[in-house]
């Protein structure tokens, strides 16, 4: 499909059309396949950039969370070794921590619709531009436009701005906004729409199962807008949508030219640059034999190919596929084209893009911290309070036992940030520890009567992060049959509250519970703000962006009336 270089997205000069022809025609073959791919990088030092890197002549690299002066060295390394000019990438969905350590952890996007949306999203843009662009960050992988529609599926979740598309719409179009006045390229993502199915592209080829109509209501609405209003990138999942496919049905939208180059490019006239998702995905690399997908995701219309199972063997699939006709010149020329107009968009040829340490003020900087805490004091949603427990005094409520679940890296700084507020705020703080369970011998459980001498309050912290490659995102119990503190059989005993830092939806697991907030990240203010709240000290103000209730409405209990 032809590129026009003068249209949205690109909406190039005479004189930047004649320079982009011009560089093109400078370029060797190789140099032309080598735009194509966008590899992770994995060390920061110039051997491995050199001899793993940049050999290949790469269109674009991306480093995960790191220390800002390594990130900053290696993307100013490639920046000045590169004949072409590179997109330098991070997943800056949540905050200047998506690609430096220290960086302001604003909130995840379902935060910021609780907290009232635009306002806060056009924040989140600002904080993720101005401290990923502090370290060399040209290009965000943001804003994630899924809609959170099924509650079971374990990778949407908190990484979206909720289950309504005119919230995603909004907060999308501000998130863009703020990043393009900041002078960086975001791509939306991910093509055709995760989350109607319940499982996870990362480890399949997941399923929108929406028809024709429900998907231009929902997704087709939000692509289509924004791409009326100049949206540069756009990032394609490993997800089939059988609606609109008919040769290529069930093939994951990565491959599927039905989708790409039929639905994007055609239906809703996007003329910018498509990206593929990261293709070592299970839902990528089991389509078909990856000598022949490589090659395939480029002229099924995708213009970039994220990452690599072997980044040599990639290259040498799409050298062989050029030769053997799998991928036609004209395809390589087209893709090309837009990789380099979206380039001189950006501004990227013709100036220094060497950034210094003096910028890494604004890493994590107190304006952006006074930003975050805001947008979690607004977000922490009070879901019920059956029991009316809330507020939480210590004269009332003195002996806390307090409960971490999550299983991951970040639980004992949880339970450390939760303590300290609840120690400070005069409450004696009882770690659970796990029992040990040894039937040989007299079991040492707590019965009704030893639980209510022991404790006056319980909290459960859920902590259960998004993350890929999980075919779940539930809570995991430790204790057996009821016997041990870990599974919530007090909770007519003792006053019980759950709060869900993570997962909108654990409501599901815990019904018994009469009381239950969600506050959507993790993050010290967001801990420090929910504390806040359990005691009265400032008033709940966030509104559920999904139904915490999951569809169920005996889960609502007395909240119903």
């Amino acid at each position: 499909m032809a590129v026009s270089l003068r249209a949205k997205p690109f909406c190039l000069t005479a004189e930047e059309e004649a320079f982009l022809e011009k560089t093109k025609e400078g370029m060797s073959e190789e140099e032309k396949i080598g735009q194509l791919f966008f590899p992770i990088g994995y060390a920061a030092d110039p051997g491995y950039l050199d001899h793993a890197i940049l050999n290949k002549h790469p269109g674009g690299l991306m480093f995960r969370t790191g220390d800002p002066a390594e990130i900053a060295g290696a993307y100013n390394y490639v920046q000045k070794a590169s004949k072409i000019p590179m997109f330098t990438a991070a997943n800056l969905e949540a905050g200047g921590d998506g690609i430096a350590a220290g960086g302001t952890a604003y909130g995840k996007q379902m935060q910021v619709a609780a907290a009232g949306g635009p306002k806060y999203a056009r924040e989140l843009g600002e904080v993720c531009t101005k401290e990923g662009k502090a370290v060399g960050c040209n290009f965000a992988f943001a804003p994630v436009v899924d809609i959170d529609f099924n509650w079971r599926n374990p990778i949407t979740n908190v990484r979206t701005y909720g289950s309504d598309p005119e919230t995603v719409l909004a907060c999308a179009r501000e998130y863009i906004r703020s990043c393009r006045e900041n002078g960086m390229l975001t791509s939306i993502k991910h093509f055709p729409g995760d989350g109607t199915d319940e499982r996870d592209q990362h480890i399949l080829t997941s399923v929108n199962s929406l028809d024709r109509e429900a998907w231009n209501a929902s997704y087709g609405k939000v692509y289509r807008t924004l791409i009326e209003e100049g949206a540069e990138a756009v990032m394609v999942g490993h997800i089939a949508l059988p609606a609109y496919q008919k040769e290529d049905r069930m093939l994951p939208a990565t491959l599927s030219g039905e989708l790409v180059t039929g639905l994007l490019r055609g239906e809703l006239g996007f003329n910018g640059l498509v990206i593929t998702d990261a293709t070592p995905m299970v839902g990528f690399c089991a389509a078909m034999e990856r000598r022949l997908a490589v090659p395939k995701a480029i002229m099924a219309g995708c213009d970039m190919f994220l990452f690599n199972k072997d980044y040599d063997e990639d290259f040498r699939f799409m050298k062989d596929a050029l030769q053997s006709g799998l991928l036609t010149r004209e395809r390589l020329d087209e893709a090309v084209t837009r990789i380099l107009a979206t380039k001189i968009r950006l501004g990227l040829f013709g100036r220094d893009l060497t950034v210094t340490e003096e910028g890494f003020a604004v890493i994590g900087c107190e304006k952006h911290r006074k930003m975050a805490e805001e947008c979690a004091d607004r977000a922490v949603t009070l879901v019920k309070d059956e029991e009316k427990i809330l507020p939480v005094t210590a004269e009332k409520h003195r002996r806390v036992l307090l409960q971490v679940l999550g299983g991951c890296a970040s639980d004992e700084r949880v339970m450390r940030t939760f303590a300290e507020e609840l120690e400070k705020r005069g409450h004696t703080v009882i770690p659970y520890e796990r029992e040990v369970f040894d039937f040989t011998k007299p079991l040492p459980f707590d019965s009704a009567e030893s639980f209510r001498k022991k404790y006056d309050l319980v909290i459960y912290v859920g902590n259960v992060e998004n993350a890929s490659n999980k075919t779940v995102n539930r809570i995991s119990w430790y204790t057996l049959f009821g016997l041990g503190n870990n599974l919530p059989w007090f909770v007519k005993e003792v006053p019980t509250l759950f709060v869900s830092l993570q997962n909108p939806y654990h409501l599901f697991d815990v019904p018994m519970i009469g009381t239950y907030v969600n506050a959507y990240s993790n993050h010290d203010a967001m801990i420090r703000a929910v504390a806040a709240k359990l005691h009265g000290e400032s008033p709940f103000t966030g509104i559920s962006p999904v139904d915490p209730f999951c569809g169920n409405n005996y889960l609502r209990g007395l909240t119903e009336a």
